[in-house]
């Protein structure tokens, strides 16, 4: 077992919150659980119609916390045929709802890389310990922030298949940690993304290339960052905005990285 690993305190607690049914055959469960002291709300969505265990997916939210954008993606996981569990990396009832709010708990964890991967760690527990879930077929997802943080899952040597970041930040501490990823990457990065420029690309395509990581990386034209969120509005020019057709291609791109991760 990796250090980081050993020192995870993690007590899920698995109670169910509420249960609901979304979508035809799409089952809702909100989860509370444990990194630490901090009690921690992740929502998990499944297909009730599948039977027997299948692959797991973690959704890793944007800097505004876990919210309406992250479950619905879930949802959608969940229709795909794979557990999905958006969890909670600032812990339960902290949702800020200012971009300044939001950056003063998005730097807590960028600054304590540590403490991130312990949060994403314990939410990889919580998906991986769930009676439905394949527990050796895992991957995670991130947008943003959390782009970010699956990207320090990974590095933390973390047992995943493989994880894909949505207009997520690339830069780490520790670019020599790239040496214990186990599973596969893939980036979806807006060409057009003031947030994550050109020198943290190239400084990321090093750290992968110097650790000899099985990695991807797609780049939209004229995508800026949040491209993939519909409440980023339509303005460009602000360094943030949706864009419907790096969504659509960014969401194909990983639907093709998860078909050949869980063959």
């Amino acid at each position: 077992m990796k250090p980081l690993l050993a020192s995870l305190l993690i007590t899920p607690l698995f109670t169910l919150l509420s249960s609901a049914i979304t979508l035809a055959e799409v089952r809702t469960q909100v989860i509370e659980y444990q990194q630490g002291d901090a009690v921690l709300q992740g929502f998990l969505a499944y297909d009730d119609e599948i039977q027997g265990k299948r692959p797991g997916v973690m959704v890793v939210h944007a800097w505004k916390g876990l919210g309406d954008y992250e479950k619905q993606r879930a949802k959608q996981l969940a229709e795909l045929g794979y557990v999905a569990f958006a969890a909670d990396i600032y812990g339960k009832g902290i949702r800020p709802t200012t971009n300044e709010e939001a950056r003063e708990q998005a730097t807590i964890y960028r600054s304590n890389r540590r403490l991130m991967r312990d949060r994403a760690q314990a939410g990889l527990q919580v998906l991986q310990q769930y009676p439905l879930t394949d527990g050796n077929q895992v991957a995670a997802i991130g947008y943003c922030f959390g782009g970010g943080t699956v990207l320090e899952l990974a590095r933390s040597g973390a047992p995943v298949a493989g994880v894909v970041s949505f207009h997520g930040n690339l830069d780490t501490p520790n670019p020599a940690d790239a040496q214990a990823i186990k599973g596969r990457v893939l980036v979806l990065h807006g060409a057009a993304d003031p947030l994550v420029p050109d020198e943290q690309v190239d400084a990321f395509k090093r750290e992968m290339n110097y650790a000899n990581v099985d990695w991807q990386m797609v780049m939209y034209g004229n995508a800026v960052h949040s491209f993939s969120d519909p409440n980023a509005g339509n303005d460009p020019s602000t360094g943030v905005a949706y864009n419907e057709k790096a969504d659509q291609r960014s969401w194909a791109a990983m639907n093709r990285f998860f078909a050949e991760l869980f063959r």
